[in-house]
């Protein structure tokens, strides 16, 4: 119970600066309409066969709102080191596990709101809804965030004071899993060495898994392949972000 209530403490900290502000609600509304706006006039027929090309191509900018969303909130947590405030924390009673599971907990609210105002603007243009299998998409992404958000502090307590180094690795590790997971152009119109690369890619998995579940697939290989990965990276972030705070020093 202590673990929970000190999950709930860090949960509701980081949440009242990002509630109080306008800023992130508006660039979240702003967001989804330049993506639709500006890359569906350029789909024409891309995506699966048979469907919207919005079935398709919403899910794959989910998984890269998610991706790069949560990739990055390890800047906050070093923005923290460098003015002593973590140190502040960790001096606390307070379970430095359920400080990092508060943490990423909260990065998961500005990212659903983004994926539900996608699909809401995604509706006149042709977007079939799939009730069911959406939200479990969403689901997933959620609890796919909260892995990478926890890998993304295990990386800003291991850089320190060294912000550059945590841009660096984050953006060389982000940027080719996102272009290999086939997020803007599908892989197999591609050489085949490029597709081949992409099978040991798992965000590939991921962005297949949350495309069938938009065009209706629910008990699949596709989406079961894609839960996996989700569970395992969850697992591992946690695991990862876990031991790395509980070896932060003050």
């Amino acid at each position: 119970m202590d673990f929970l209530y000190d999950v709930k403490t860090s949960f509701v900290r980081e949440m009242k600066p990002l509630i109080s502000g306008w800023v992130w609600l508006a660039f979240g509304l702003v967001q989804p309409l330049l993506y639709i706006g500006l890359f569906v006039p350029l789909l024409g027929n891309v995506g699966i066969e048979g469907t919207s090309p919005l079935q398709w191509f919403i899910p794959g900018m989910m998984v890269m709102l998610t991706l790069f969303g949560t990739a990055m909130v390890g800047w906050s947590l070093t923005e923290e080191l460098l003015s002593g405030v973590l140190e502040r924390f960790l001096a606390t009673p307070m379970s430095r596990p359920a400080l990092l599971m508060g943490r990423a907990l909260k990065e998961m609210f500005p990212l659903f709101f983004q994926a539900v105002v996608m699909i809401i603007i995604a509706l006149p243009f042709g977007l079939v809804l799939h009730p069911l299998q959406m939200l479990y998409g969403l689901a997933l992404l959620g609890l796919f965030g909260v892995g990478v958000a926890a890998l993304s502090y295990a990386l800003a307590i291991a850089a320190k004071n060294n912000t550059s180094l945590f841009y660096m690795v984050s953006q060389s590790v982000a940027l080719p899993l996102m272009l290999l997971g086939g997020v803007l152009l599908p892989l197999e119109a591609g050489p085949g060495w490029l597709y081949i690369a992409s099978r040991f890619n798992p965000l590939t998995y991921v962005i297949e898994a949350e495309r069938a579940l938009f065009t209706g697939e629910f008990f699949s290989m596709t989406v079961l392949n894609g839960t996996l990965v989700v569970l395992a990276v969850l697992v591992v972030g946690l695991g990862i972000g876990a031991a790395a705070i509980r070896r932060a020093s003050i």
